[in-house]
């Protein structure tokens, strides 16, 4: 694999610049990722600060590494505030720091307990007839219109409504949702700007707002819902503080449907990208099933994801973590790497080497992989039974917004049968 064009080569020492917002990286990332796996797929990114892992034996062994964890030495606070002034972050910071996502054992056991059962595949099957109908309607809404920016109108709306209905949140409040969620996933990207910050943090403080509102709904009883599963675990002692009430619903209803988003715009492509038919790869259950895992392995929606080192670690001689540091997991790279997976970049939904780490593993294997791939069986399914003639109204673009990896708008086309008036002896005919 030849180097990109802007990927500087690689000197002994393994360090590598590559501009994340850089068009032709944003646009095509596995090049990279290739030329990484063959020359150094342990590497020192320059622009991030960190050693990264691009590798899928490698990237698939740190997940599990209990040498290293989500958690930030000393605690999120301490940890956060060390090197720089953010009191103009401090609602986003109170979210993020009773995030069970940034939280290890025993916190992070006893917040994924409270939640996991609303989780499990078998509680996440009895969504499926919702799902499917959720899906149609939204076809509805659209299928005489011949040409249509997917994103808001399916991808975005399908995942957000369903999360907000196991929350018990009114899904009139979807879109609103997604505002404040967008808002503060920029946060993770590369160098946000005081901009970014700024409207992140009013996201976390209205967010959090709006989830005190709802939970002081459920106070005088209790409400079948999974928000009012989380109030109870609060009223029924110190299980769930406040603070991490409030984090925990934010965190479900962000992750609930952001990774997702994005899934089906990339999943929708890459088939369509294939051409013929789409309903092929959807012909029996265990096809669908084939085809999304397929369609997560080759352009999953999150790339990286970080570790802090709790000891010292030698992954290589020239890379070594010490405590407090962090790693990049390159998901995206991983699920790419040729060691791992024959011809990676062929979309091949019968390949029996399918193994992706789209959802991580280890303790923080996502929560919500079971939904999330309900979600894109039964959405890709129904879309491509409903409009089997769907194609591209071009080739969509990426977003600037790496560690995620989303399309900015996927307008597509697909033909509609017209009213044809009749011919006047017809017209005769038909009036006698």
């Amino acid at each position: 694999m030849s180097c990109p064009p802007y990927l500087h080569p690689i000197p002994a020492s393994r360090r590598v610049h590559i501009d994340p917002h850089d068009s032709r990286f944003m646009q095509d990332p596995y090049a990279a990722y290739a030329f990484l796996q063959g020359t150094a797929p342990v590497f020192f990114w320059e622009e991030y600060g960190f050693w990264c892992l691009a590798g899928y034996d490698e990237v698939n062994r740190a997940l599990r590494d209990k040498r290293f964890g989500r958690e930030r030495p000393g605690g999120y606070m301490a940890s956060v505030t060390a090197d720089a002034d953010r009191t103009h972050l401090a609602d986003f910071d109170a979210l993020e720091a009773g995030s069970m996502l940034e939280l290890e054992p025993p916190v992070h056991t006893r917040l994924r307990t409270l939640v996991n059962r609303a989780f499990v595949s078998r509680q996440v099957e009895r969504l499926r007839p919702r799902i499917e109908q959720l899906a149609n309607q939204l076809i509805d809404r659209f299928e005489d219109e011949a040409e249509i920016d997917l994103l808001p109108a399916f991808a975005t709306p399908l995942p957000s409504i369903v999360i907000a209905e196991m929350l018990g949140v009114s899904t009139d409040m979807a879109g609103q949702l997604v505002e404040w969620s967008n808002r503060m996933v920029a946060m993770y990207m590369h160098a946000p700007t005081r901009a970014t910050e700024l409207a992140a943090n009013a996201a976390a403080r209205d967010f959090a707002s709006f989830i005190r509102g709802e939970v002081e709904r459920r106070r005088n009883g209790m409400v079948d819902d999974l928000l009012g599963l989380l109030v109870a675990a609060r009223d029924g002692g110190d299980r769930l503080s406040d603070a991490e009430l409030v984090s925990s619903a934010v965190l479900l209803l962000n992750a609930g449907h952001e990774a997702t988003v994005h899934q089906i715009g990339n999943a929708v492509r890459t088939i369509l990208t294939e051409g013929g038919d789409p309903r092929r790869f959807f012909e029996t259950p265990e096809a669908t099933v084939a085809t999304v895992e397929e369609c997560l392995r080759i352009d999953p929606p999150l790339h990286m994801f970080t570790r802090y080192a709790y000891e010292r670690v030698e992954l290589t001689p020239e890379a070594i973590i010490e405590p407090g540091q962090q790693i990049g997991l390159l998901l995206g790279a991983a699920n790419n790497d040729p060691a791992a997976f024959d011809a990676p970049r062929r979309f091949l939904p019968s390949r029996p080497d399918q193994k992706n780490v789209s959802f991580g593993a280890g303790i923080h294997f996502c929560i919500g992989a079971p939904l999330a791939r309900l979600e894109l069986q039964v959405a890709l399914k129904v879309l491509f039974d409903r409009l089997p003639t769907l194609r591209l109204a071009y080739e969509p673009a990426y977003r600037d917004s790496y560690h995620f990896h989303g399309l900015e708008r996927l307008k597509v086309e697909w033909w509609v049968p017209r009213y044809q008036p009749l011919n006047r002896s017809e017209e005769e005919a038909a009036s006698d």
